[in-house]
């Protein structure tokens, strides 16, 4: 069965609980089915209205009925998750090979914390992992509502008669989201379809994860949602606090140290050197960050169990860890070679007025 990542927000979910299903349901062996064209996809609703959109990007705005005789994939995401993130190789893909042929992907950009509602920031995404398709901007999460929504990333396939056909709840599975693309084209009688599917491979923070070393969850740092937070005087909530780090972690267990104050999406950070340390198992590490002032930066330097991480490093530091924080975003800090063992990371701000919110894995 399908977990729900979180019971307190909108819900998450990643390729390893679709690994779960496709072992339970024979979710896998459905991709093969549909490429011959032997499952018929029942319809699961109407293509639900996109007028709650606050504004659209790369297009007018869109709606269900001027979307009638297309075949659309409409893909619930959000600029920062790492999940949406690597989906993205696909939907590229797949909107260039089939645009032709009377297919739309849609996204839906449904932010999760409130820096991802500034309409500039998801204009930097959108031109940064080169998306040019159409993006409804769902400030109010009002499309997400009417499609009943509860996760990112989420993909809706709607046939040409505007019917939703066939849905994808987490990252994997793309064989089988790419048959269906073209078994709704081939419904609506599109021809010379072909054989070959979208050539897709995702490189830097897009690569695909290395999911059998992966043995350590997203973990939020604002204590609304955070878990194992080890600094020995616990979390003061709403309050400046000066942090001191335990002497040692257990996996996945993180803590502060320094001039922090825990916010109920991030910590900001007060003064300068202030750090974060977390105990890992996982080829990559990211952080969701940024500054508190738009247009400053917050510098800082990486370890990997108390040394630089050299050939550990991830996309947004050099080898000896260092690195800078410009914007509010996801930063990849660490992808190791093998093997993934336990590691301790350590990241420090060499300045203050840092914004960290949200550890994430690959």
């Amino acid at each position: 069965m399908l977990v729900e990542i979180s019971t307190n927000r909108r819900r998450f979910l990643g390729n390893a609980v679709m690994t779960i299903a496709a072992a339970q349901f024979g979710i896998a062996g459905c991709a093969k089915a549909l490429s011959t064209g032997a499952v018929r996809l029942p319809v699961e609703g109407d293509l639900p209205s996109f007028g709650g959109a606050t504004t659209w990007l790369n297009s007018q705005p869109l709606t269900a009925r001027g979307l009638s005789g297309k075949v659309v994939l409409v893909n619930f995401w959000t600029f920062s998750c790492i999940n949406s993130i690597r989906v993205l190789p696909y939907l590229r893909a797949w909107a260039a090979k089939y645009k032709n042929q009377g297919f739309v992907v849609v996204g839906v950009q449904a932010p999760e914390f409130e820096f991802e509602k500034n309409i500039d920031n998801v204009r930097w995404a959108v031109k940064d992992r080169m998306i040019d398709y159409p993006i409804a901007i769902d400030n109010d999460l009002a499309i997400w509502r009417a499609f009943d929504n509860n996760y990112w990333p989420a993909l809706y396939f709607v046939d040409a008669r505007g019917h939703i056909r066939h849905h994808q709840f987490g990252e994997g599975n793309y064989e089988q989201s790419e048959a269906v693309i073209r078994q709704l084209l081939a419904d609506a009688g599109v021809q010379g379809i072909g054989q070959e599917l979208a050539p897709v491979e995702g490189v830097g923070i897009e690569a695909a994860p290395d999911w059998a070393d992966l043995k350590s969850p997203e973990s939020y740092v604002g204590y609304d949602q955070a878990a194992n937070f080890a600094s020995p005087s616990g979390e003061d909530r709403d309050k400046r606090h000066v942090y001191v780090g335990p002497a040692a972690l257990k996996l996945n267990h993180w803590a502060l140290s320094g001039d922090w104050t825990a916010k109920k999406q991030f910590a900001l950070l007060n003064a300068p050197n202030g750090r974060i340390t977390y105990r890992f198992h996982a080829r990559d590490l990211h952080l969701i960050m940024g500054p508190s002032a738009r247009g400053t930066t917050v510098r800082f330097r990486v370890t990997i169990d108390r040394q630089p991480p050299g050939n550990a490093h991830g996309g947004d530091v050099d080898g000896e860890g260092h690195g800078t924080v410009t914007q509010q975003r996801l930063y990849q800090l660490i992808r190791q070679p093998l093997p993934i063992v336990d590691r301790q990371f350590q990241i420090e701000f060499l300045d203050a007025g840092v914004e960290a919110y949200d550890f994430t894995f690959g």
